[in-house]
């Protein structure tokens, strides 16, 4: 069980890795209208408007992949487990000794206290 979590922990942050890799290299909308007038290369390594749509992609999966591996961690981190191999887990609960109502001495009225007659 441990291992499962190792691995689901490890792909968790290569994937917040990936996304905030592919987030920074990412332009803007406002990146666009530069490019329009001239200024900035418009075509890139995936064409003009193939980057756009490969980096929202892929950073749309990268999501999907560290949400999925949270929740799965939360599950883990939730399960437990059947036997911790505690010494303890063993020993049957004790019930709390009561002593005897006649054993209990009834307590004394304060000095100056007026005496409460009973019935």
């Amino acid at each position: 069980m441990q291992i499962v979590t190792t691995i689901i922990l490890a792909v968790q942050m290569l994937s917040a890795l990936g996304m905030i890799g592919l987030i920074l290299i990412q332009h803007g909308k406002g990146a666009d209208m530069g490019a329009a007038f001239g200024s900035g290369g418009s075509g890139s390594l995936f064409g003009a408007s193939g980057s756009a749509n490969f980096l929202s992609r892929t950073t749309a999966a990268l999501a999907v992949v560290f949400f999925v591996c949270t929740l799965a961690l939360a599950y883990f981190g939730n399960v437990r487990p059947v036997s911790s191999g505690s010494v303890l887990e063993g020993a049957a609960p004790v019930a709390p000794a009561v002593a005897p109502a006649a054993a209990v001495p009834a307590p004394e009225p304060a000095a100056g206290a007026a005496a409460i007659p009973t019935k």
